[in-house]
């Protein structure tokens, strides 16, 4: 587990302020949070909380109503997805996240679909080398994978471009606690070890909590508390929000 500190890295990704929601109606409230690079910054909440609207317009999925996103110091608020990825942003959502249809290997190059050709080669060999294991089922469809090859494959599209930034919804979604472990643990943590400042959503709280640098407590559309992880859980009310109750406040004397 990282060290219970207070200490954070420059900030890369910087959320500030941010409301959004769907049809003019908002479902989060000025939520601000920053990720620097090499960091793991988990996002967690109660369902319903709006965890994975804030990683939509944080990505440009849905359009912000108020708020500014920036990443190493520029506005990138609102932009277009692909325009994101080419700055930088890579995003793995938690559904529709791969081609089924297609080969490992040809949703690899979907995923590199910006490079120029001859750069292509190079960045396979680099994802194989985070993820070895697609290298041996390069050829097979897609559709065929299992679940935890099917997020390595997701990971390694989003690679594909070198982010400086990694954005992921729920990606222990639909495994088994062991293989959530393993991708968290092993895979996650080595993705923000190499350099890249990742921002996760993630319903198993406590599993992302044990390799987060910092996280964020998102309860009813706003931001309740943030810290080190090991501060968090030692916080009296911490299950009471993460049940979606927020404590009243004191009252005066």
């Amino acid at each position: 587990m990282p060290a219970d500190s207070d200490e954070r890295k420059q900030p890369h990704l910087v959320v500030e302020e941010l409301t959004a929601g769907y049809g003019g109606i908002p479902v989060i409230f000025d939520v601000s949070l920053t990720v620097g690079r090499g960091e793991m910054v988990s996002l967690i909440g109660p369902n319903g909380a709006g965890k994975s609207t804030a990683l939509k317009a944080i990505v440009g999925v849905i359009h912000t109503m108020s708020g500014r996103v920036s990443l190493a110091g520029a506005d990138v608020t609102n932009m277009v997805t692909e325009r994101l990825v080419q700055k930088g942003i890579g995003y793995v959502p938690q559904t529709k996240d791969i081609f089924g249809p297609m080969t490992v290997i040809e949703n690899l190059m979907m995923g590199g679909y910006l490079l120029d050709s001859s750069e292509v080669p190079k960045r396979l060999l680099e994802v194989y080398e985070v993820f070895p294991i697609l290298a041996g089922i390069r050829t097979r469809l897609a559709s065929k994978l299992s679940g935890g090859e099917r997020k390595m494959l997701a990971f390694g599209r989003a690679l594909m471009l070198r982010p400086t930034a990694l954005v992921l919804d729920e990606p222990t979604a639909n495994l088994s606690p062991e293989l959530s472990a393993v991708l968290l643990g092993t895979h996650v943590k080595r993705l923000a070890d190499s350099g890249v400042a990742v921002l996760i959503v993630e319903q198993k709280a406590r599993q992302a909590m044990e390799i987060a640098d910092w996280t964020y407590v998102l309860v009813n559309g706003r931001m309740q508390i943030a810290g080190a992880p090991k501060a968090l859980l030692a916080r009296p009310d911490f299950a009471q929000l993460m049940l979606g109750q927020v404590p009243a406040p004191a009252q005066d004397q």
